[in-house]
């Protein structure tokens, strides 16, 4: 039997592929579940406008990472932490921390699009990347400075 896949299926496929499985396994499985359609003329041409709308959002996202991703380029953004011994950090630098930095710049990020390469326990420089998107990453320079007591 030819089903739609509505969502993504390890194994089987992605969402809006036409793939061929076992009756039983459609009847009693995916098409309960949600998680396919049987493959009619109508089906097929309703998910194909689904994707063409995904495509066209999908397009939006990327331009908008793109823009982000320019406006980025070649920042250095400062993060005072309070440090012990030896330079050492008390805990680490987190992903808030980069954007708190960033947002005081004028730059809007999510948190969950900052990657760092390891945890970040010592005062120096250091490269992370922020990817807004799947496809658009860039690296920025952090500049990790002990905290001034008082």
């Amino acid at each position: 039997m030819k089903v739609i896949l509505t969502k993504d299926l390890p194994g089987y496929g992605f969402f809006g592929d036409i793939v061929s499985v076992k009756e039983g396994f459609a009847n009693n499985y995916l098409i309960p579940r949600g998680l396919a359609v049987p493959a009619t003329k109508g089906n097929v041409r309703h998910i194909q406008e689904v994707l063409k709308q995904k495509r066209r959002k999908l397009e939006r996202e990327k331009k908008k990472a793109q823009e982000l991703a320019k406006k980025l380029e070649g920042v250095v953004i400062e993060v005072k932490k309070p440090v012990g011994e030896a330079g050492k950090l008390f805990g680490s630098v987190t992903a808030t921390d980069v954007v708190t930095a960033l947002k005081e710049k004028g730059i809007e990020v999510d948190r969950k699009s900052v990657i760092f390469p390891h945890a970040i326990k010592q005062v120096g420089v250091y490269t992370i990347t922020v990817r807004p998107h799947r496809d658009v990453s860039v690296e920025i320079k952090l500049d990790v400075k002990p905290e001034e007591t008082s």
